[in-house]
């Protein structure tokens, strides 16, 4: 999710609010800039932490994390062109001062002053060594330079390092927003032609070389010692079998952009999963199967052809609980597959709902500690990709069947976890840091609780926000704390269906009960021994044994104490 950006009245820093109109003016920062700062306290301590080492290592506040390519960028290009590495700086300053006007992040204040305080510095000495005319011509010169100088010539290398080309993209990437800034500010109209052409260039590329964790997928990465496997090709043969599926009309500008598609892509398009977890769990689903499908025996004779004993093992593994769930709640489950169809299309289906819990669970945040909650939002969307890909047709408007939460970019973590991360975040804060009693929120397993039960089910999909479970459990039952008497309401809830935790002075020795039996039976034993005044040679003669056989009756009485309290 994303975090709350600092609100305000006060508008962001612009060109002349710099003081700088068209023309050859360089770019400086000025007192409209640092009276947005409100600079009181700015010289305390905190501003030991942000050293001019600072803008080097990117170390910037969580808040401002957008800026640190930038300023990465300027520290690189800072010895060859401090000109622009200043301009870099100073967007990177305006960025910041957009993201949080009001610097009420951790961090926030002390970083923009000490960044002011660094532009200040480098204004002079940079202006002094400009090339050209005007900032605008500079960076302009500048990202002509790099490109021509530095990316073509990577691209043209015969063994070309993609982790350098990707950088270098990206580092191309930053150049043109900040010309663009830059000529903005210089009230340049059009940007010069060339310029453009390259940028094209530039964005189609920095495409293709995206950042990877183990599997370079793109295109231009086929020739990687790992991706030559034939595990792994089998696997991302088995993942780009699209064949029969029906994209939505929203997702066709990204397919005309060509690009090897996949069926995680398809389950993005049609239930609205971020582009990066799709990424990320794209990798993990290729390992998965790559993995199962090299240790099968006998091996698969091809070895580049996905087998379906591998793609049957991972659901069983991965769906175990799913199932057991279903059992448990007296349903049947949504794992269902055409009758009669090909072998390619069952395993293509198997494919999908891999991918779809892998996909559920890496947007789940929080609620990944309340797995029979997965399963429940699993179980929905599940039979809603069943009807997908059956064609079934919709009673009311007799179009084919949507998924209730797709469509849209990040539906599905905006309209599905955030509700359920919500209730989490209340029941939370409920406990007011461990000061509030056991017995008066719910934690994360009190809240499972609720989808351990038919109930769950009264939710329906898509989820109605009256529901028992978006109740608050402070509105179901009274609440009693410290030198407060119960509250009364009528209103149902959730709760703790089940078993409720009332913890006394008697907790700990509740919770040690094994270490406390331990203790008693040793110095019961001691004793015994001791009293008897035998030595440690004589500690096998019958009467001794007989006198010692005793802690067994002790321990029999101790554990129906035990049973007795926690009944």
């Amino acid at each position: 999710m994303t975090a709350p950006r600092g609100g305000g009245d006060e508008p962001p820093p612009s060109s002349a609010a710099a003081g700088h109109a068209a023309g050859n003016e360089p770019v400086t920062p000025t007192s409209a800039l640092v009276s947005g700062l409100n600079r009181r306290g700015s010289r305390g301590a905190g501003m030991a932490t942000f050293s001019m080492e600072v803008f080097d290592n990117e170390v910037v506040p969580s808040t401002l994390n957008s800026i640190a390519p930038i300023l990465r960028v300027a520290a690189e290009i800072e010895h060859e062109r401090p000109r622009v590495a200043y301009l870099c700086r100073f967007y990177a300053f305006e960025k910041a001062h957009r993201l949080d006007q009001n610097s009420i992040g951790r961090g926030v204040r002390q970083f923009k002053t000490a960044l002011l305080q660094r532009l200040e510095k480098d204004n002079s000495p940079s202006l002094a060594k400009r090339v050209k005319k005007s900032d605008a011509r500079e960076i302009e010169s500048f990202y002509q330079q790099y490109y021509e100088n530095y990316v073509r010539a990577l691209d043209k290398g015969e063994q070309a390092d993609r982790a350098q080309l990707g950088k270098a993209y990206q580092t191309a990437g930053v150049l043109f927003e900040v010309l663009c800034a830059v000529n903005k500010n210089e009230k340049v109209e059009e940007l010069n032609p060339e310029i453009i052409r390259l940028h094209k260039d530039v964005q189609e590329k920095k495409d293709i070389y995206t950042p990877f964790n183990i599997l370079p997928l793109d295109a231009a990465s086929a020739s990687q010692s790992i991706m030559q496997l034939e595990e792994i090709k089998a696997a991302v043969a088995a993942l780009r079998n699209i064949r029969g599926l029906n994209w939505p009309s929203t997702f066709e500008p990204q397919r005309q952009k060509g690009g090897d598609l996949d069926l995680l892509d398809w389950l993005r398009a049609m239930f609205g999963f971020q582009r990066d977890s799709v990424r990320n769990q794209r990798e993990h689903l290729i390992l998965l199967l790559a993995n199962v499908h090299i240790r099968l025996e006998p091996k698969p004779d091809p070895l580049s052809k996905l087998d379906d004993r591998a793609v049957d093992v991972v659901m069983t593994k991965l769906f175990s609980n799913y199932r057991k769930w279903c059992k448990f709640l007296s349903r049947k489950h949504s794992l269902r597959f055409p009758q009669g169809a090909q072998p390619q299309e069952i395993q293509q289906r198997k494919i999908l709902y891999l991918g779809l819990y892998l996909l559920i669970w890496g947007e789940a945040a929080n609620i990944r500690f309340m797995p029979e909650c997965l399963c429940y939002i699993f179980h929905n969307m599940a039979y809603e990709l069943h009807g997908l890909l059956a064609g079934n047709v919709s009673i009311v408007t007799g179009e084919n069947i949507r998924p209730s939460y797709g469509g849209d970019e990040e539906a599905f973590l905006k309209k599905v976890v955030t509700p359920f991360y919500r209730v989490i975040r209340k029941e939370a804060g409920k406990s007011q840091h461990g000061k509030t009693p056991h017995s008066a929120w719910s934690n994360y397993d009190d809240l499972n609780e609720y989808f351990w039960t038919s109930d769950c089910f009264s939710l329906g999909w898509p989820m109605r926000d009256d529901g028992d479970f978006f109740k608050s459990v402070h509105d179901s039952r009274p609440v009693t704390t410290a030198g407060s008497s119960p509250q009364k309401d009528s209103t149902k809830s959730t709760g703790k269906t089940n078993f409720v935790e009332t913890r006394t002075f008697w907790h700990i020795f509740r919770s040690f009960d094994r270490m406390w039996t331990f203790y008693i039976l040793a110095l019961q034993a001691m004793l015994i021994f001791a009293w008897n005044d035998y030595s440690v040679t004589e500690i096998l003669r019958k009467d001794l044994l007989y006198y010692l056989s005793s802690v067994f009756v002790t321990a029999a009485f101790l554990q129906f104490l035990q049973n007795e309290l926690l009944s």
